[in-house]
């Protein structure tokens, strides 16, 4: 029966459907179908979803999935360790695998551990996601290291290596430099302390296209000491004693640390005695109590004294001490003008190169002293108030001048050593403390010189006459010339006016020639009077008689003529011809016209005609 009913119920419900068939939205409103319908999901083959399913669809996938296009970091779970990998689940169609290798700084890694990473690879040659964390932990170091140097944060970063000029830091994975002038305030003398320290940096500079980080430790110093230095130099006062470190020694001075001001110390103002080098009293990171002793307006260069602690030497120099008397010293400096000596700690005087030597000869305080001898000298002057003293080491030997007289009286004649040239003269010493002056004019007899180099050298031993002394005046004038006789005086008879002598013309010179009697005197012999009697002149080498016309002995000048010779025998035969034409006259009593003649003919023959 239940089966009839059922047989019943499926035929009518067939009827009612071949009677009343159902109409689609195409059929009903064909217009508005396919006005909506969606051809890219017909071609795409996607089956018709409600847009409620495909909204709650995509909301699904934003929530549990990743976009794998953008390169992202993004935080996945570690899901599974093996020897070499470790899985990560980012929420992608697929987990990814990390080398081990990227987490050498992270030994302690886990399943279930958050890490950060970087889609490297979607899909490899077997479709495996390929995931980086190192290149996602340096995309978020360049973030942090980006924001700590725009906010001025302080990061900690792990000292690897040194390198040159500093050191190498870890800082949020990325490797920065750090300056050694960046380390400390203080100088670094052993930069192998810091290796494998984490410490405290500021990002001081970021070179973006580099990639370089530039990191300090001591902008963090500075900030901390910055308040204590504004409280130091709020207090400073002139003559206020201070306790300080030294910092830094240099040849010129001490550099003293007085809690995060720094001043200085010349090298003058170290010691009361002469130093060479600061070394000498201080060294590095000793601590010693200074003074202040001047500073500029705003404080910020600060001059230190550490000798003005203690009492000056000169204060202590005795009262019995006066000028005259002898002292004994060590030499400490020595310039070309004199050399300083220190009679006591501290107290030194000064010997002037004029007060070693009863010398007038200029010479160095070297040739005298060195550098660390012992000498003894007498106090010249003594001023307590300006503290300065001048010695002397002559005053302790007897001056030569003293008995010069007796020594070298006017027309004594002595040897002396050539020591200096001047222009006009030579100045030769007879001994030490004695020196004497040879004018140009007194070097030799028959010598026309132009400087003292041309005839003598320094060194050379001369044979010397005193001409005059000036006692007072403590000059001697010499010569050199005097030890020897004067030639010309017997030049001037042997070549006096009118003497004929023979001799070769050595020179033609301008306006004339010269002649060499003897190595003393060359004499001149004018154009004119080189005519010999055929019209012709005398030529370099000819060798004729010359008479002697000029005799000067103190200007040295003898002047010579050949053609006075021949030309005052013309003159001599005119005179015989004449008075032997009178003698023949008067005997033949010859006429007026016959005398004319002969006197005629004599004197064309004095003109040279034929």
């Amino acid at each position: 029966m239940a089966e009839k009913a059922k047989q019943a119920e499926v035929e009518a419900t067939e009827a009612k459907t071949v009677e009343d068939p159902v109409v689609s939205e195409a059929q009903a409103n064909p217009e508005k179908f396919l006005k909506d319908f969606n051809w890219h999901n017909y071609q795409e083959g996607i089956d018709e979803v409600e847009d409620s399913q495909l909204q709650e669809f995509e909301k699904l996938v934003a929530e549990n999935f990743v976009d794998t296009l953008n390169d992202e970091v993004v935080e996945g779970e570690v899901i599974h360790i093996t020897d070499r990998d470790a899985i990560i689940d980012i929420n992608a169609k697929s987990e990814g695998v990390i080398s081990l290798n990227e987490f050498r700084y992270n030994p302690n890694l886990k399943v279930g551990d958050k890490v950060e990473v970087l889609i490297d690879v979607r899909e490899d040659a077997t479709g495996q996601l390929i995931l980086s964390h190192r290149k996602a932990r340096v995309i978020k170091a360049w973030d942090r290291v980006n924001a700590a140097h725009d906010n001025g944060e302080i990061v900690n970063g792990f000292v690897k290596c040194r390198t040159k000029g500093g050191m190498i830091v870890d800082v949020f994975g990325i490797e920065a430099f750090l300056p050694g002038s960046q380390i400390d305030v203080k100088p670094i003398r052993d930069y192998d302390q810091y290796v494998n320290k984490t410490m405290e940096f500021k990002v001081v500079k970021i070179n973006h296209e580099f990639k370089n980080v530039v990191v300090s430790h001591k902008a963090l110093i500075e900030a901390d000491i910055e308040e204590q230095k504004k409280e130091i130099i709020g207090q400073l006062e002139k003559g206020q004693v201070l306790e300080g470190v030294v910092k830094n020694i240099t040849s010129y001075g001490v550099f003293i640390d007085l809690g995060g001001v720094d001043g200085l110390i010349h090298i003058t103002d170290l010691s009361w005695s002469r130093i060479n080098h600061p070394n000498e009293i201080v060294e590095l990171d000793q601590k010693l109590n200074v003074v202040i002793l001047d500073f500029d307006e705003d404080k910020s260069r600060i001059q230190l004294g550490l000798k003005q602690l203690s009492k000056h030497p000169w204060d202590a120099l005795g009262e019995d001490v006066k000028v005259g008397d002898k002292v004994k010293g060590k030499v400490v400096v020595i310039a070309d003008y004199g050399a300083f000596i220190e009679v006591a700690d501290g107290v030194e005087g000064l010997i002037h190169v004029s007060e070693m030597s009863w010398s007038t000869h200029l010479r160095s305080a070297q040739d005298f002293v060195s550098v660390g001898d012992e000498v003894e000298a007498q106090i010249l002057t003594l001023d307590r108030e300006d503290r300065k003293m001048s010695l002397g080491i002559k005053q302790l030997t007897p001056d030569p001048w003293t008995d010069i007289t007796s020594k070298y009286p006017v027309g004594s004649k002595h040897k002396g050593i050539v020591r200096n040239f001047t222009n006009f003269g030579v100045f030769v010493e007879l001994e030490e403390g004695i020196d004497g002056l040879i004018y140009i004019s007194d070097l030799s007899w028959t010598k026309k010189i132009k400087h003292p180099s041309e005839f003598c050298n320094v060194g050379d031993t001369l044979d010397v006459v005193v001409l005059e002394l000036d006692v007072e005046g403590r000059k001697l004038s010499l010569g050199h010339k005097q030890t020897t006789e004067n030639p010309w005086d017997k030049y001037e008879t042997e070549f006096a006016l009118d003497t004929v002598h023979t001799a070769e013309i050595a020179d033609v010179v301008d306006k004339g020639a010269t002649i060499e009697f003897n190595e003393d005197i060359v004499a001149f012999v004018p154009s004119r009077h080189l005519e010999k009697e055929d019209g012709k002149k005398l030529k370099k080498g000819d060798t004729a008689e010359f008479k002697i016309i000029e005799f000067n002995k103190e200007f040295k000048r003898v002047v010579a003529s050949h053609t006075a010779i021949f030309r005052e025998e013309e003159a001599a035969n005119v005179k015989a011809a004449a008075k032997k034409a009178e003698a023949q006259a008067a005997e033949a009593k010859p006429t007026l016209g016959d005398a004319n003649d002969a006197l005629q003919a004599l004197k064309d023959k004095m003109d040279g005609k034929k």
